[in-house]
């Protein structure tokens, strides 16, 4: 008897595919099913999560292996509650693992705890610093920081001329490895840079609460002297802008952000944020599906490179500008114009000429 199907026989399962690990009914007859897949999503705080990843990585999942039976759960930014959703998953049976982590650090107890039960594990989105991870997929966040920083730089000469610019830079969470890695192609693109920078934070748990009081600290020992804020993404550009708005700055510095929230998006419109860090999670999400189903069937799939020996998946992000959000965002079916060009909005949008029509 195969290792799948042994413990299918000996794991109490829920019924079919894009379930949640609470509510299980029943399994169906272990049998008819080709193995189980389980998704580990952080939180449901940015709605990417729910609307983009989870849906396409479910509807993938079903199409590439309709006898595989999908678990899910999100962590709502609890480590500990994921470790629990984890070993769940694994008494259920699950045979691979797809873990976007609240903690990357504290994942590395269960990446063991799969190794443990003879499942494999995917490192999604967030790197896991681990051997034991067969493959990682996510984006390339050096790349990512370059484009961050380069947008803000060029910029500068609009802002300030002169003087040597000011800038403030705002990394992502301290326990997130992808955050080291922005920050290292930040840093590269403004090594030979002339700029100044003031103050740097390394924001815990991407807050945006937190990154607004930084800058607001930064705003009252630099009178005068920021004239540009590179943030890690969209939420930390959020609290940047915040911190400026509240401190009476009417021309706006440039800021940069990541990730294509709707938030940012109207702010990019509006002319608070400078640009954004578009990512398409839907193709992440898939490749990540496709990535598991292989592995499930132990196939080893032929990842274009590595990240600290791992077979990685590193997908190119789309820089985003004011005159790129009707191709990009709208065309790309990230938001449409209606949910961007709500009243506040509705003038920046009309000169934007953007429609009020829905994404096709």
């Amino acid at each position: 008897m195969s290792r799948i199907r042994l413990r299918r026989s000996l794991a109490i399962v829920c019924a079919l595919a894009a379930i949640t690990l609470a509510g299980c009914a029943p399994a169906p007859d272990a049998s008819s099913q080709e193995g189980t897949i389980g998704l580990l999503l952080p939180e449901a705080g940015i709605s990417r999560y729910e609307t983009s990843d989870r849906p396409t990585f479910e509807e993938t999942v079903a199409k590439r292996c309709p006898d595989c039976e999908l678990l899910y759960a999100n962590a709502n930014s609890s480590a500990a509650r994921q470790q629990e959703q984890a070993e769940a998953m694994l008494a259920r049976g699950a045979d691979v693992l797809v873990i976007d982590a609240v903690d990357t650090v504290a994942a590395e107890s269960i990446v063991a705890a799969a190794t443990r039960s003879g499942a494999t594990v995917v490192a999604y989105d967030r790197f896991i610093d681990d051997p034991d991870v067969a493959v990682y997929v996510s984006f390339d966040s050096e790349l990512i920081g370059r484009l961050q920083a380069d947008a803000v730089v060029d910029a500068l000469p609009q802002i300030r001329v002169g003087e040597t610019p000011g800038l403030l830079l705002l990394h992502g969470s301290p326990t997130d490895p992808n955050a080291a890695a922005l920050r290292a192609g930040v840093h590269d693109a403004l090594r030979d840079a002339d700029v100044e920078i003031l103050g740097e934070f390394d924001v815990p748990a991407w807050s945006a609460t937190e990154a607004q009081e930084w800058v607001a600290g930064q705003l009252a020992q630099h009178p005068g002297r920021i004239d540009g804020v590179v943030a890690a993404n969209d939420a930390l550009a959020g609290g940047a802008i915040a911190a400026l708005k509240a401190a009476g700055i009417d021309q706006m510095p440039p800021v940069s952000g990541q990730d294509g929230e709707l938030s940012a998006i109207q702010r990019i419109v509006a002319g608070d944020q400078l640009m954004t860090v578009a990512k398409a999670t839907d193709d992440q999400a898939r490749t990540a599906a496709e990535v598991a189903v292989r592995l499930l069937r132990g196939e080893e799939p032929a990842a274009p490179g590595t990240r600290d020996g791992i077979s990685s998946f590193l997908l190119a992000p789309t820089s985003v500008w004011r005159d790129d959000i009707e191709r990009v965002i709208i065309q790309g079916r990230v938001h449409s114009a209606d949910a961007i060009c709500t009243p506040p909005y509705a003038d920046a949008c009309e000169q934007l000429g953007l429609t009020d029509r829905e994404l096709p």
